[in-house]
Order: structure tokens, then C-alpha cells, then sequence
């Protein structure tokens, strides 16, 4: 989120030291005539969901997020008067953040000055600290709107969601902080679970989740900002650890989507930063990079929605700040036009290609740059930057939307304490033709026709039951870890060790009979006489009529298939899929690797895994065998 960034680390060996970047000097060149965009809201029909890379309404109309971040809530507003210092923003100072600009202008001018910039949706900030705060805010705070004295920072919140709604907006939640103060260094706020216990902060998402659950224009939750090391450890993508992102945001997720609110569209961002950020030390910013091999499957498997964020003082291997030592990494406005366009598929727009467990829409939910900026590199990343995101029909959100004239030049709208606006709405404000190409360039509308779903199952660490018809039904299989494709999909992969699975819909759609009738199969029982389609090997065969949705496992032994009843008839007489010894999969590559550096086989999209094999013989591996492939029709 920076304009100006202060990261402070503060060692348990009592070392420490400060980076910071500065805003940029004042600006300026001249900029064309404002476009009035005041009508850019399009109609709409929530709830949202995905299809594929695009974002779709409830009539299935392309809904592209056109946002920015109205920041504030999560710690921007210090009750210092004229400007919001993160050098200022000591733990506990500002625990009544608010969205900002509240004290400068009435919540009707704000929404009519968001309208003509041409947005359709916020992102809104908010921290934990918020959520639980009792003292109402100052008055000063809420200064241009009374309506709002003697509030808390929550019932403010409600007020500004309940507005931004009922003029249009759709608006995404976000989880910004923990602590209310400025982001992101090392500050008790690089994890969710950083100042809080994980089960604290799924609580907490699921209270602000029902919070808004009668608001259909409240259409997201972006589960948390900026995941990166603190002082001593990194966060991971699927270690099964305290500080495992991949996990908790999965946790999160489906407790959202199943306890609180089912419509929401749920916002997964990458990790941001691993590492120290010294030259000769390993540091990293991931982003959406571990999304290759291991990707979230969520309880509605169209509600995924991956994020990311840039900024050109940052960079692939560059955390953004001065005076560590980081020579040899390149800033993000260091590199050419081409090899930032390759950087960005690379972490990010790589999960937009269609066919893979992986693709989802990518939200591009923070990138910003200040109307003061000389730097010609800078300014140079800016119009390359908004450059790709209008070439690839990119959703985004830039940062930040609101600020003060005279202190932040990043904002989009900056207001004086009389309430007078500035800002890319004005002459003189250089970023203005890149805006204009951004949300003028020619962009996908109308229907977007169904596309089959790709989703991975990984039980590493535990279940992966993402089927709530399964999940009703209790234990299916008590002390195995178990898997079990979200309902509307069926398995149709699987790997010969390490316990993934592939799911999808792809040539049938919902395959699955009404009802919550489940068999689960674990002996030969329902292997027909002369049907041994994998001698010497015990078969897990489903009964007539019905395919595989799910598995277990004790260790790499295969311990169940679970099995449901299609809603039409199926065929028969299909062929033995073997992948003990190497890979067997449709050369289309269909669903791509969901086991990376595992054997695994996998039906062809005009099949239904009716089958699983697997031996248990002594100095054999246990993982399944192979797959009985039959035909989806008869």
C-alpha cells in the first residue's frame, strides 16, 4: 500500500534498523481535459461468481472490477488534523480508524466524485482492531458528516458500506491489519495471525461476513493483505504450520462461504514477501507463484478470486525499501517493458489461463503512483503497467482512492480541509491519460458462456472434504484423511502418491443425482463377476449407476472411494488407466499438473472415474494403482 512506507524491524536480539521510502517531489505536466465518467457504473445483478478468468453477475454478465482502495479503516486516520503520518502510527494511537476524507467532504460528494473517476467497486480496508473498538470516534473525524458523531469506528464502517451500495458500488471487504495503524512492515501486522490466533481471525471474518449478508452489493471478502516475514519467519504456501497462508486462508474461506454469507466472492492474495532484504540473502516475493502447484478449492468452486499487488519501487526480488543493501535486485521500473510483461505473467496472469485447477480472475487489488512523480523510470512503469492491465481486460484496484491536498499525492482525490477536491479529475495531474487508457481501452462485456471447472484436492495435511451434500452426511471415514470434490464436480484424477485429486465438470456438468445418498466403498463388493479390470490389485469399484466424488487415505494406503449416484445413465465397459510407474493423462493436459513431481493418471473429459485400484502387497507401494475410466454416456 505505500505512499510513504516506514518499516521498522525490531529484533529479539535487540537489533534494529528503519527502511524508508519517500514520496516523490512535487510534479508536473500538463494533462488533457477530465473525462465525466459520473454514468461508469454499470448495471449490475449481484451476486457475483467466475467463470474461468472472467468475474460474472447473476445473469452471467461480465462484471469487471473497475476499483480503488478507500483506505482509512484499517489504520490511515490519526486524529492529527491535517494528515495521516505513518511515522505517527505507533500501536494503539489510532484505534478509531475510519475511511478517509469523512472529516473534508459529505458522503454524497465523495460518491459523486468516485462515480465520475469511473470506478464501479471499492475495496475497503479494515482491521481487526476496528471490528472490536467501543469509543466512538472524535468528532473532528467525521467533521463533514455529523450524522456520524458519536460512532464507532465499526457503525462508521456500516455507514460508508451501506452508502457506497446504495449508490452502486460493489464492494470488497478486506482484511488490512490486525492492529490499527499503518501498512506494511514489520509491525505485528504481517501475518492474520500475527497480533491474533487464526481461529480469532476466521472468527472475526465470519462476523463481518454476516455483518453484511443482507447487502447483495457487498460481493467480496479479500481475505488479508500482504502476507510477508515478520522479524524471524516466513509465511508458506502449504507447510501445514502456524504460519501456513495456503492453509488458513482455505480455513477462512470455506467457514465464510458455508457459517455466514455463500454469495461473497472470496479474494486470495499471493505471499509478499519471504526473506531478509539483504544482498547475499535468500528473499523473495512470491505472489501468486505457489498457485502452480498447489491452488485453493473452495465449497462453491465458482467464488475464487486470486489477487496481487505492484508498485515500481518494489520488485520480483526488491522489498521496496532504502539502504539495505539490496543492489543486485532490480525495482519493478528497472526493467524494460518486455521483461516487465513477462515478470507479470510469470507471478500473476499465468492463473488467468483457462483449463488449469489454478484459474481464477486475477484482481491486480493494489498499484498506485504519485501525481508529484518526476522519476522518468517511474513515470515510465506507470504507463507500461496500465499498459498490460488495458491490454489484458485486467480487473484492478489502484491505491489509494482518498487523501489530503498537500500530503498524499497518491490518491486519486485529494481534499483540502475546506473540501476542496484535486486530483485526476484535474488538469495538471500527469497519470490522467493512463487512467483514461486503462478504463476506456476496449474490455469484455456481455455474457460469458460457461466453461468446465478445473479444481485440485490435496489432503497433505488433513480433509479436504469440499462438498457440503458430503459434508451433511457426517464422517464418512473416521480417522483417514479425506477428499471429496465440491459439489457439481466429480474426481477425475488422482496421484499415485502424496493424496491429490483432480475435480471437475468438464463435457457433463453436475453429474450427481439429487439428493444427499452417498455410498462409501471400501472392499471388491462391487466388482462384477469377470470385471477384474486390474488383476492382482484391490479394486474399489463404485455400484451401477454411480462415480467417484471423493477418496481417503491412511497413509499412501487408499482406505475408501466415496461414491454418488449420476442423474442420468452412465456407460459401461470402459478401459484401465494406470499411473504406478509413470504419468497417464489426456495429451491436452487438461487441469494441468495438480501433483506436482507424483505419478498420476486421469480419465479424458468424456469419462467418469467409476474406480479406484491399489495393492497390498508387502514391499509394494499402497497409493492407487489406477483409475477405471468408463464413458459418461452409455
Amino acid at each position: 500500500m505505500p505512499t510513504v512506507r516506514l518499516v521498522t524491524f525490531l529484533t529479539r536480539l535487540g537489533v534494529a534498523f528503519a527502511l524508508l521510502v519517500a514520496a516523490a517531489p512535487t510534479a508536473v505536466a500538463a494533462a488533457s481535459e477530465p473525462t465525466d465518467r459520473s454514468s461508469a457504473a454499470d448495471a449490475w445483478q449481484p451476486p457475483l461468481s467466475t467463470r474461468g478468468r472472467y468475474i460474472v453477475d447473476a445473469q452471467g454478465q461480465r462484471f469487471r472490477l473497475k476499483a480503488a482502495n478507500w483506505d482509512g479503516a484499517q489504520g490511515s486516520w490519526t486524529g492529527s488534523g491535517d494528515a495521516a503520518d505513518p511515522a505517527n502510527h505507533h500501536a494503539g494511537q489510532n484505534s478509531y480508524g475510519i475511511p478517509l476524507g469523512l472529516d473534508r467532504a459529505p458522503l454524497t460528494e465523495l460518491l459523486a466524485d468516485f462515480h465520475q473517476i469511473g470506478i464501479n467497486s471499492v475495496r475497503l480496508p479494515f482491521s481487526n482492531e476496528m471490528i472490536h473498538a467501543t469509543a466512538p470516534v472524535p468528532d473532528v473525524a467525521v467533521a463533514a458528516n455529523p450524522h456520524l458523531r458519536g460512532k464507532t469506528p465499526l457503525q462508521v464502517y456500516d455507514a460508508v458500506v451501506a452508502a457506497l451500495t446504495q449508490d452502486g458500488f460493489a464492494v470488497v471487504l478486506n482484511n488490512h491489519t490486525n492492529t490499527s495503524r499503518w501498512c506494511c512492515g514489520i509491525d505485528g501486522n504481517e501475518r492474520w495471525n500475527s497480533s491474533q490466533p487464526t481461529q480469532q481471525w476466521a472468527d472475526d471474518w465470519v462476523f463481518m461476513a454476516r455483518r453484511y449478508a443482507g447487502d447483495p452489493r457487498v460481493v467480496g471478502a479479500d481475505l488479508y493483505n500482504e502476507v510477508r516475514r515478520d522479524v524471524l519467519d516466513d509465511p508458506n504456501w502449504g507447510l501445514g504450520d502456524g504460519h501456513d497462508w495456503y492453509a488458513a486462508a482455505q480455513l477462512a474461506a470455506d467457514r465464510i462461504l458455508t457459517e455466514a454469507n455463500p454469495r461473497l466472492l472470496i479474494v486470495v492474495e499471493g505471499i509478499n514477501w519471504t526473506g531478509l532484504p539483504v544482498d547475499g540473502l535468500p528473499h523473495d516475493r512470491p505472489t501468486l507463484t505457489p498457485a502452480r502447484t498447489l491452488s485453493h478449492t473452495l465449497v462453491d468452486a465458482r467464488k475464487l478470486v486470486y489477487s496481487a499487488h505492484f508498485y515500481g519501487y518494489t520488485g520480483p526480488k526488491h522489498s521496496g525499501a532504502t539502504g539495505i543493501g539490496e543492489t543486485h535486485d532490480p525495482r519493478y521500473q528497472d526493467l524494460t517493458r518486455d521483461q516487465l510483461y513477462q515478470v507479470l505473467a510469470d507471478q500473476a496472469f499465468f492463473v488467468t489461463t483457462e483449463g488449469r485447477h489454478y484459474t481464477a480472475p486475477v484482481w491486480i487489488s493494489e498499484f498506485g503512483i504519485g501525481a508529484g512523480e518526476t522519476d522518468a523510470a517511474a513515470r515510465a512503469w506507470f504507463g507500461n503497467i496500465t499498459d498490460y492491465f488495458a491490454d489484458h481486460d485486467a480487473d484492478f484496484a489502484y491505491w489509494p482512492l482518498v487523501g489530503w491536498e498537500g500530503h498524499d499525492d497518491w490518491a486519486l482525490l485529494r481534499y483540502d480541509s475546506s473540501g476542496r477536491r484535486y486530483g485526476i479529475l484535474d488538469q495538471g495531474d500527469w497519470r490522467s491519460t493512463a487512467w483514461d487508457h486503462l478504463l476506456d481501452s476496449p474490455t469484455r462485456t456481455g455474457s460469458v458462456d460457461p466453461v468446465p471447472v478445473w479444481r485440485m484436492l490435496a489432503t497433505d495435511h488433513g480433509d479436504q472434504v469440499e462438498s457440503l451434500r458430503v459434508r451433511a452426511g457426517g464422517d464418512w471415514d473416521s480417522g483417514a484423511y479425506k477428499a471429496a470434490c465440491p459439489d457439481g464436480l466429480r474426481l477425475i484424477g488422482l496421484s499415485h502418491s502424496g493424496g491429490r485429486g483432480l475435480c471437475t465438470d468438464t463435457s457433463a456438468g453436475d453429474l450427481r443425482a439429487g439428493g444427499d445418498t452417498q455410498t462409501v466403498v471400501t472392499d471388491e463388493r462391487y466388482v462384477p463377476a469377470a470385471g477384474d479390470w486390474a488383476g492382482g490389485y484391490t479394486k474399489l469399484q463404485c455400484p451401477a449407476g454411480q462415480f467417484v466424488i471423493g477418496y481417503s487415505r491412511r497413509g499412501e494406503r487408499v482406505s475408501a472411494a466415496l461414491c454418488a449416484p449420476a442423474r442420468t445413465s452412465l456407460g459401461l465397459g470402459g478401459r484401465t488407466v494406470w499411473f504406478d510407474r509413470s504419468d497417464n493423462r489426456p495429451a491436452d493436459g487438461a487441469g494441468d499438473d495438480f501433483a506436482y513431481g507424483r505419478y498420476k493418471g486421469q480419465c479424458a473429459a468424456d469419462e467418469y472415474a467409476a474406480g479406484i485400484a491399489f495393492t497390498t502387497r508387502i514391499g509394494s507401494a499402497t497409493g492407487p494403482a489406477a483409475l477405471l475410466c468408463d464413458p459418461l454416456r452409455p
